[in-house]
């Protein structure tokens, strides 16, 4: 298939990353003019002046997360709800968090209909995480913040993963992977990436 042969291309080599692409329809998470570009291995445009990422960057996040069957996700940025749905097919548990009403509810009737039932998506800031659910064994952010969040950091568990953009613009960010330590922290530094920066509080849509 195009699409698997264009993720390992880019550097998705992950036998269980790509088969969950597979298993993900990408066309059901795109609408309107786009729709027939589902396949490209190119970001496009949703609502709420969002995009859902470029498949081959969705595939090398996932793998940088190293996700195990038994792991409790975090995703800050719902979107289209595309890397959720890809997670919830490695993960046990995937929470996705969107500051967009919108989203957030036409991402929820694509998980219904796709019979992806270990999804909770709520809309909510994520720049504050979600402490309740907290400690996570993964965190993922599809936008880019400075600085790795403090907050968010706090609520990944020793030995967990975080993987996020970082960068002070949209031209100039790195895509990063946090790993928890005993004593704190070590950052790795992955590829150059492009996404929409990391807004506080609710949107009105």
């Amino acid at each position: 298939m195009r699409f698997v042969f264009t993720l390992r291309q880019a550097g998705v080599t992950d036998t269980r990353v790509l088969k969950a692409m597979e298993q993900i329809d990408r066309a059901r998470f795109v609408r309107g003019l786009f729709a027939e570009r589902a396949y490209d291995d190119t970001p496009l445009p949703i609502a709420c002046g969002q995009t859902i990422s470029q498949p081959a960057v969705v595939g090398l996040m996932t793998q940088a997360l190293e996700v195990n069957p038994r792991d409790k996700v975090l995703e800050i940025g719902t979107g289209s709800g595309y890397q959720a749905a890809v997670l919830s097919k490695l993960a046990r548990r995937v929470y996705t968090l969107d500051r967009h009403r919108t989203l957030v509810a036409d991402a929820r009737a694509v998980f219904r209909d796709l019979e992806l039932h270990n999804i909770t998506a709520m809309t909510a800031d994520g720049t504050r995480g979600l402490p309740e659910q907290a400690p996570f064994d993964r965190i993922i952010v599809t936008a880019a913040a400075e600085d790795p969040p403090a907050r968010l950091l706090a609520q990944l568990r020793t030995g967990g993963i975080m993987v996020l953009p970082v960068g002070q613009s949209d031209t100039v960010q790195r895509l990063i992977r946090v790993r928890r330590l005993e004593d704190g922290y070590d950052y790795e530094e992955l590829r150059p990436v492009r996404f929409v920066p990391l807004v506080e509080g609710l949107a009105q849509d």
